[in-house]
């Protein structure tokens, strides 16, 4: 039971940034004295900072494997073209959907019809396309522009996302390995993709198969986690629920 609330404490804390130890206790229903004794634990073991009350993640800084969007954009550009071409069966009329920052989902927007949709995104590629279209409720997540991504982190996200009820997530990745796991090059990335993933009601991997048994710095989920995955048609296995 204590290795489970540990799990629980640091998965709270990571989703709101810090939580107080009487906060804590309320959510797991447990004495504040023993939130304080996990708190320790936790806390020698590197995992979080307390203070005063309160307890924060501790962050640690992962190595940026990725390449830039632009160096992307140029990779494999007619998969991702078939890939996205593909995924737009799944979007109909009314729904809200999100985007992430890849160069597959940036093409995607490009094919993207101007329908009554609401799409949300870290995107500044995306919101860039998308600012054309007059049907489309456009939301940035907003936050810090890093330009080597071409992305917002925005450390309020967690928040923004209670708002919105999101219908689809659409996705791309860095790598996955062979046993399932869906890792990114680099945390700010991965941060929007772990939020969403959880947060979405539905979930699409838009994968061109050379990304497939390999790994990279950060794992974002599982292929259990995700409904369907999609492939370029220019491969023998077309489409497939998972690899």
């Amino acid at each position: 039971m204590k290795a489970v609330r540990h799990q629980a404490i640091l998965q709270l804390i990571r989703e709101t940034g810090s939580q107080s130890t009487e906060n804590l206790a309320s959510h797991l229903q447990v004495s504040k004295e023993t939130i304080r004794r996990d708190l320790q634990e936790l806390q020698t073991q590197g995992q979080l900072i307390r203070r005063h009350g309160w307890a924060k993640i501790v962050k640690r800084e992962t190595q940026d494997s990725g390449d830039s969007f632009r160096a992307r954009q140029k990779s494999h550009q007619n998969r991702k073209t078939d890939i996205a071409r593909q995924a737009l069966s799944w979007i109909d009329e009314g729904m809200v959907i999100a985007l992430d920052a890849s160069s597959t989902c940036w093409s995607l927007a490009r094919q993207l019809p101007d329908i009554g949709i609401t799409v949300f995104t870290n995107s500044a590629r995306v919101c860039r396309e998308l600012s054309r279209r007059q049907n489309i409720q456009l939301i940035s997540s907003g936050g810090r522009l890093l330009r080597k991504y071409d992305c917002y982190v925005n450390p309020a996200l967690f928040s923004q996302l209670k708002t919105l009820e999101i219908d689809l997530f659409l996705f791309s990745c860095e790598a996955v390995d062979a046993a399932g796991a869906i890792w990114d090059s680099n945390d700010s990335n991965a941060e929007y993709k772990i939020a969403l993933l959880r947060r979405a009601a539905q979930s699409l991997l838009l994968l061109d198969k050379s990304k497939l048994n390999r790994t990279s710095e950060v794992q974002i989920g599982h292929l259990d986690d995700v409904t369907q995955v999609i492939y370029d048609l220019s491969d023998a296995e077309q489409q497939s629920e998972k690899p």
